[in-house]
């Protein structure tokens, strides 16, 4: 699978929230802690691969995540082949990791409210982010590809939520949140 993913700067946090609230209901607030691993050259990353393992806190639970993304498959959005699965407990997800020769190149914590919704037959998840070590509010909107061919449809119908939402496509970005934690670092 493929996450067809864009995500925009927000220039009103505000309204968007609002117009979030008023099309899908209450978000759910989340605070994710991410951790990126790679090997000691750092070949996962400089080839534009991920290796994360993060952490969801709710206000009803705790999940963990472990998660391989590969290289991009598209450039103007960045969207990547993803491979997931939860996993009941996180610090042996971190140790076997670690076992496996991979160390922690970053981690940082996303402060989210999320949307799930459909739209033209697909789901999709609308999460308002800020980074407490990133200025401003950013908004991703993702839904899954089921091949490389199903991607520009994908995109499509992930653009349309965000024009939804008065989005302007001039906000778009690809900066991933590693590098600019890693920046201000």
């Amino acid at each position: 699978m493929i996450e067809a993913e864009l995500k925009a700067r927000v220039r009103d946090p505000e309204g968007v929230m609002q117009a979030l609230e008023e099309a899908y209901g209450p978000g759910r607030p989340e605070v994710y802690q991410d951790t990126y691993y790679d090997d000691p050259a750092g070949r996962l990353m400089g080839g534009d691969r991920e290796l994360r393992i993060r952490t969801v806190h709710s206000a009803d639970d705790a999940r963990t995540v472990l998660t391989y993304k590969g290289a991009r498959v598209d450039e103007v959005s960045g969207s990547k082949p993803e491979a997931e699965t939860r996993v009941d407990d996180a610090a042996a997800a971190h140790e076997i990791v670690r076992g496996l020769g991979f160390v922690p190149r970053i981690a940082f914590e996303k402060r989210c409210r999320n949307y799930s919704f459909q739209r033209s037959g697909r789901d999709l998840l609308a999460t308002l982010v800020r980074v407490p070590e990133i200025d401003g509010t950013f908004v991703e909107v993702e839904t899954l590809a089921s091949a490389e061919d199903d991607l520009p449809a994908a995109l499509a119908v992930v653009r349309s939520a965000l024009e939804a939402l008065g989005i302007e496509m001039d906000d778009l970005t690809t900066e991933q949140y590693t590098d600019a934690v890693a920046a201000v670092r």
